[in-house]
């Protein structure tokens, strides 16, 4: 053999090792969601209609006014009876939160959640590589992550990220993290942990604005194995397909839009201005600009196109609403897991997309459910899409989810298997959804409504309230 055929077989023989190597870091970057589970408080916290009503009455500051707020608001809301909230809240301690009080909500959570996530994917602590966790308006030290990394006994090589004040959509941003830690390449597993603290952040002021979010929020939390492994690829739930991130916090009006801030009376909450829809909508229409491109078909991009070019040819000056309007969105999309903000949330997505009832029955029911839960409301609708086996193999599934900054952020799966996990949706999967998500706060506490200021008298109304039958 001649040196010439020698060198030619070993360069051969290298480009067949490039390829290989190519081939392996490109399915080594693949982002997996193996399993995930979702927070079921214990029944004791659950904020019932009276519940409810026994700590607006502890509010000594608010009057008929903010009472008649109130009740339009969480009749309008969308929430159940079934929801929760923290221990303080619960046991009338909201006025006077303490550390031990926000430590005990998140440990609550974590015990449980962590555990069962280990549990039903079978991997141990120690297995772990990555550890994200986002709680936004809760940041101790040493730091939570840092506490899970004691609890569970992890390795002294694990890598630990705190993420806070990212709002609703921090689960998004977390997991964006991780699959950039994925694309060098290294065989990992990440661990994500997202809810929220309510304990410390209860709004006891006469702030409307500043109200809202008592109305909204409630207690949950979810926990995510990820990993790039190919060889978990057959365990895998969904593959992630792509993920856009949109932030317009140069915009003076929307960065002000969901603001943590004191009233008149130094009194700490979350302002909720009147400028927050029209923040929303704007970073959904910048964030659905760079998203389209990537989960469209070729066929459904090139459509667009035409009608944009149309549009400018025959009206140059006209908006392209109406090129909007004509994007069929399921096209490229099976499944809708919205965040459940709140009703107005859900039905302006459903408007802008041109949704069915049924596209987002899922986040309706997890709203009615479960209220808002933050970063971890969409991982309750993904369970409920779930517990109603509606996943299937080859699904696409978008996530969009909007948070303070104000950031709008969306991603795509793409189901790996047929899905029909219930989780926390197990016992009550059957009700939903029911004939009426209509609360009965009307009922109960309709007679705001006839009061005025000259017949509304609040101590007697605190004394029938106490020795009502219901």
């Amino acid at each position: 053999m001649d040196v010439l055929t020698t060198l030619t077989i070993i360069f051969l023989l290298y480009s067949l090792y490039l390829l290989y190597k190519s081939y392996k870091l490109k399915c080594s970057r693949n982002c997996y969601l193996v399993d995930y589970v979702c927070f079921k408080p214990s029944p004791d916290r659950q904020i019932t209609t009276r519940k409810c009503g026994e700590i607006i009455e502890r509010n000594k500051n608010l009057g008929l006014a903010e009472y008649k707020f109130l009740l339009k608001v969480i009749v309008n809301s969308g929430i159940g009876e079934r929801t929760y909230g923290p221990r303080n809240i619960i046991e009338g301690r909201e006025e006077s939160p303490t550390l031990d009080d926000a430590i005990e909500e998140m440990d609550e959570f974590l015990n449980v959640c962590i555990h069962d996530l280990f549990v039903k994917t079978k991997i141990s602590p120690r297995d772990v590589d990555v550890l994200v966790v986002n709680i936004s308006t809760f940041c101790p030290a040493p730091s939570l992550a840092s506490r899970i990394v004691h609890r569970y006994n992890m390795r002294d090589d694990v890598k630990t990220y705190s993420l806070s004040s990212m709002g609703c959509s921090a689960t998004l941003v977390a997991i964006d993290v991780v699959q950039n830690i994925f694309k060098s390449g290294k065989k990992s597993l990440a661990v994500v942990i997202t809810s929220e603290s309510i304990s410390p952040n209860w709004y006891s002021g006469n702030d409307k604005s500043m109200m809202l979010g008592n109305c909204l929020f409630r207690c949950g939390g979810s926990a995510m194995l990820l990993t790039n492994d190919p060889a978990m690829q057959a365990q895998a739930k969904m593959r992630l397909k792509c993920l856009v991130r949109t932030h317009i916090g140069a915009n003076d009006d929307a960065f002000n839009s969901a603001v943590q801030k004191e009233d008149d009376m130094g009194r700490v909450g979350v302002h909720l201005s009147k400028d927050l829809p029209k923040a929303a909508m704007r970073a959904f229409t910048e964030n659905l600009k760079r998203l389209l491109p990537k989960i469209l078909p070729y066929r459904e991009i090139a459509l667009i196109a035409f009608h944009i070019v149309k549009q400018k040819l025959v009206q140059p000056n006209a908006k392209l609403n109406k090129v909007v309007a004509q994007i069929n969105f399921k096209s490229g999309v099976d499944h809708f897991c919205l965040h459940t903000g709140g009703t107005a949330v859900i039905d302006a997505v459903r408007q802008a997309l041109r949704l069915s009832e049924f596209d987002v029955e899922p986040a309706r029911m997890t709203l009615h459910r479960w209220g808002n839960t933050s970063a971890s409301s969409i991982w309750y609708v993904l369970g409920y899409m779930e517990a109603k086996k509606r996943l299937k193999k080859k699904d696409r599934v978008l996530m969009i989810s909007f948070g303070s900054g104000f950031k709008c952020n969306s991603c795509l799966w793409e189901v790996t298997r047929d899905l029909g996990d219930g989780d926390v949706w197990e016992d009550c999967i059957k009700e939903y959804p029911p004939k009426t998500i209509v609360n009965p706060y009307l009922d109960k506490y309709g007679w705001v409504n006839e009061e005025t200021e000259e017949t509304f008298n609040r101590e007697e109304r605190i004394e029938a309230f106490k020795n009502s039958p219901w």
